[in-house]
């Protein structure tokens, strides 16, 4: 299939989704339980992941329940559709995303936490929130690296949001992300999330380009065992270069 007819078939599809999805939140979610709400984000993004052309394949064994925070590193904005496709969590995410149109609404719906990074106190007041939600027996995904990479390379991980893990003595699963040309199994960087692209841009060339395997290798949890944060956050960025190098 040629590129732009691709593209644009798969634009229909996606849109199809994403109203989907927005019905299911507004007139759906009010009667589920949320074991049933997080069942529905799962097959969503599984939705989601096919009208792109993308095929998801799991590695190792997610948690089956909280409390559990996951530390993956980011490559695109599609990570949040593949982590939810495997397994249901909480993100945490840049406050921006709650106010895009529609997008907002359904990271919202799925249970998203917003925080306005350039401020020291609003990254408190996450930490105590995603601390609540570890407590509670929830699963919270964060991306420790604070921004998406090219995809080659593993950004030195930020340690602050782990404060939350420390706080609820949870445990952290190191989560490793990448994607493959489906034709020959080696590394695609079509999804790629970069500083000099726009979102628009990026989500035009995934769309445009070849059908995608999204892997997803899931570590060992474990936990703090007496570290400090740093220490911490230092030890799961060399877990999860091992899990992309494996």
């Amino acid at each position: 299939m040629l590129r732009l007819p691709r593209a644009l078939w798969r634009t229909l599809r996606v849109l199809a989704q994403v109203a989907s999805g927005w019905w299911t939140i507004v007139f759906l979610f009010p009667r589920l339980t949320p074991l049933q709400r997080e069942q529905e984000v799962s097959d969503w993004a599984r939705g989601m992941l096919r009208a792109m052309g993308i095929t998801l394949e799991v590695q190792g064994l997610p948690a089956e329940a909280g409390p559990v925070l996951l530390a993956a590193n980011h490559i695109s904005w599609l990570d949040i559709l593949v982590l939810h496709a495997a397994r249901f969590c909480r993100f945490v995410s840049k406050a921006e995303v709650h106010h895009w149109p529609v997008i907002g609404r359904l990271a919202t719906g799925a249970g998203t936490l917003y925080i306005e990074r350039a401020s020291r106190r609003d990254a408190m007041r996450v930490v105590h929130k995603m601390a609540e939600s570890l407590r509670a027996g929830e699963v919270v995904a964060v991306f420790p690296e604070g921004t998406t990479g090219d995809g080659r390379e593993l950004l030195p991980f930020h340690a602050n949001l782990l404060q939350a893990a420390v706080s609820a003595d949870a445990p952290v699963q190191p989560i490793a992300l990448s994607f493959l040309d489906a034709a020959n199994r080696q590394p695609c960087f079509t999804p790629c999330y970069e500083e000099e692209d726009t979102l628009v841009g990026s989500v035009w060339r995934t769309l445009g380009g070849p059908p995608l395997v999204a892997v997803v290798r899931f570590g060992a949890p474990e936990r703090c065992s007496g570290r400090d944060r740093r220490a911490w956050a230092a030890d799961l960025h060399d877990r999860v270069q091992a899990l992309r190098l494996g």
